[in-house]
């Protein structure tokens, strides 16, 4: 089973011991994957189609003890290319009016005999818990997110904008960075930054899917950590090489030149030190004079021999 899947096997587990906030999350079920249909007698009934199993069960579940239901659940084969099983769960017309009502839903939509429903006010998440609940529900039907080996990403993708917006105002409410924008027929929101990723999964109660999370995090931000500081060191290596191997061009030139007779006493001796030493470092060769001298007492001596070599090298015009 893939990440994702973990995440919500995980949450399709977690039921809510407030009456608010299973209702929250039965609203967001039925707003982002029900359908509102009209049966041959004009009666309203609920409809949920899922490929899931454990979440037709536990909205099966979550009907049965907020508001007495027994919604009936039937079985379909798929057949084509995705195969498996899909799983419709209907609320009896006589029930539809108070799930409605007590979930704030209302249709939004009407396209032959089958209407959208969608959370219409914003009072389903008025307290803290019934937003964490109402996102887990979201997450069930509309949401999935990367491994976090590939990259930190996750993403609630919906039909409606008006659905898209609640659900962003809902994340942001929580201090989520969240966006949404449209992808082909539909919208999605979505959050990047891994930290705040890991903040929602422990909102929605996936605990043991954000310590796996946490942990594939810990461990990348380790090995960037350490790269960086390879990359770095290996940088200013190769900084330090390139640096000594002009320094003891211009001290060479020197010799051959002029001559180190000319030269005043500390120039004199750092140069015979960095043609003995060319691959040490400002420090370690300021270690070995007599007194010792500073990295930026070194470097200037090394400054001067090579400002000296300038000096009198033919000048090319």
């Amino acid at each position: 089973m893939s990440f994702s899947g973990n995440v919500k096997k995980e949450l399709c587990e977690q039921i809510s011991p407030a009456r608010h906030c299973q209702i929250a999350e039965i609203s967001s079920i039925f707003a982002l994957c029900g359908k509102l249909t009209i049966d041959k007698r004009s009666e309203h009934t609920l409809k949920l189609q899922t490929e899931s199993s454990i979440l037709a069960k536990k909205v099966f579940l979550l009907l049965k003890q907020v508001f007495s239901v027994s919604a009936e659940l039937t079985t379909l084969s798929l057949a084509g290319k995705r195969k498996g099983k899909l799983y419709e769960l209907f609320v009896p017309a006589e029930a539809v009016p108070d799930v409605l009502s007590a979930c704030k839903l209302h249709s939004i939509s009407a396209e032959g005999k089958e209407y959208a429903v969608l959370a219409a006010e914003a009072g389903i998440t008025g307290k803290s818990c019934c937003k964490r609940s109402f996102l887990r529900g979201a997450f069930l039907v509309s949401g999935s997110v990367t491994d976090p080996k590939k990259a930190y990403h996750l993403e609630f993708t919906v039909n409606e904008e008006e659905a898209g917006v609640f659900l962003c105002e809902t994340l942001r409410s929580l201090e989520l960075d969240a966006k949404v924008i449209p992808r082909k027929s539909h919208f999605v929101v979505y959050i990047k930054e891994g930290e705040q990723i890991v903040d929602l999964l422990n909102i929605m109660g996936a605990h043991v899917a954000l310590m796996e999370y946490e942990n594939v995090r810990i461990l990348k931000d380790m090995r960037n950590t350490i790269n960086r500081k390879v990359n770095c060191e290996a940088a200013n290596i190769s900084k330090t090489a390139k640096a000594a191997a002009r320094q003891l061009e211009d001290i060479q030139y020197i010799r051959d030149t002029i001559g180190f007779e000319l030269l005043a006493e500390g120039l004199k001796e750092i140069a015979l030190l960095r043609v003995e030493y060319p691959e040490a470092s400002l420090k370690e060769l300021g270690e070995m004079l007599h007194p010792p001298v500073g990295k930026s007492g070194v470097n200037h001596r090394l400054k001067r021999l090579c400002d000296i070599a300038e000096q009198h090298r033919p000048s090319q015009t």
